[in-house]
């Protein structure tokens, strides 16, 4: 271990000192390497190293993935929101600031996540927009470099603050104390002029979201498969994927506040039987029925294949 040099002092005086006073100034002691260390490692750039994660796939915090952050919502529809409290599990609390984004976005902020993994956080994320939009199964144009401009505005206008909790015990927590600031989806980026490309700047908080392996693989060669017009399936798929259960079962209450869709229960079941179709044709999921759950609500279940 690394002693500082102003720790010696401190160690010599401890035998000049009664036994209570000693045990004092040792945990003092301690305590000043451990902030001299974590100071070293938040200066040192460190890796979003997501372990099993292969190229054909792309990766978004569970919490993030079941929320409402993201959702199947057109363009026409679309709110600006000031600390909102977001559409999520009983475990997580997410409160949210910036325009309502869509499935699309969603592509965008996974894409350029999977980009920020290959590099150290805290070094600006190179991106060749061309290769970009091809990576998210887009066309290069005139048109789609201007709707990844506004999305990476969108993105980067995005805050959001969260507390996971187990029980009592707080197990993750940004942005809602005093000494912590929220978390940008992306924290801001540039468009270098001499190689056109965007240099993207990622929050070194983001590993926080990743930790204990709570991350949804997304299967990134399928999500480019679903039909045009299918959002809604995009939407589910990144929920089916933040568990590994076989038999999956969600109350269409909470899905469709969790999808935003504002139209009544009968349509929103055309709509969901219709994205589960799309999502049973790639087979991903299996088995799909409406039933009545223990408390007498209706729910979806389907088998995750």
């Amino acid at each position: 271990m690394t002693v500082l040099a102003e720790d010696l002092t401190d160690v010599a005086q401890l035998r000049d000192l009664d036994p209570i006073a000693r045990l004092h100034q040792t945990a003092a002691v301690a305590a000043k390497r451990l902030a001299a260390r974590r100071e070293a490692e938040a200066a040192s750039p460190t890796q979003l190293f997501l372990p099993g994660l292969e190229d054909f796939m792309r990766a978004m915090p569970n919490h993030l993935a079941r929320s409402s952050l993201y959702a199947p919502v057109a363009r026409k529809e679309k709110r600006i929101y000031k600390d909102t409290l977001l559409v999520s599990r009983r475990d997580a609390v997410i409160w949210f600031s910036g325009e309502q984004l869509d499935e699309s976005q969603a592509d965008v902020w996974m894409q350029a996540m999977h980009e920020a993994s290959k590099v150290p956080l805290g070094i600006p994320v190179p991106i060749n927009r061309k290769k970009f939009l091809e990576a998210i199964g887009r066309h290069s144009g005139r048109w789609e470099y201007d709707w990844l401009h506004r999305t990476m505005k969108a993105l980067s206008f995005a805050m959001l603050s969260i507390e996971v909790r187990d029980g009592d015990r707080v197990k993750l927590q940004i942005g809602r104390t005093p000494r912590s600031s929220v978390l940008h989806l992306i924290e801001g980026f540039d468009l270098d002029p001499e190689t056109n490309e965007y240099m993207l700047r990622i929050d070194p908080r983001w590993p926080l979201m990743y930790g204990n392996r709570e991350w949804a693989m997304i299967d990134w060669d399928k999500r480019m498969q679903i039909a045009q017009g299918q959002d809604m399936a995009k939407a589910l798929q990144r929920l089916i994927a933040t568990s590994s259960d076989a038999t999956q079962r969600f109350e269409l209450g909470w899905l469709k506040a969790k999808l935003h869709y504002m139209s009544p229960m009968r349509k929103f079941k055309k709509s969901l039987m219709g994205a589960i179709l799309e999502l049973e044709r790639l087979e991903i999921v299996a088995r799909t029925r409406i039933e009545l759950s223990k408390r007498g609500k209706e729910q979806i279940s389907w088998n995750k294949l």
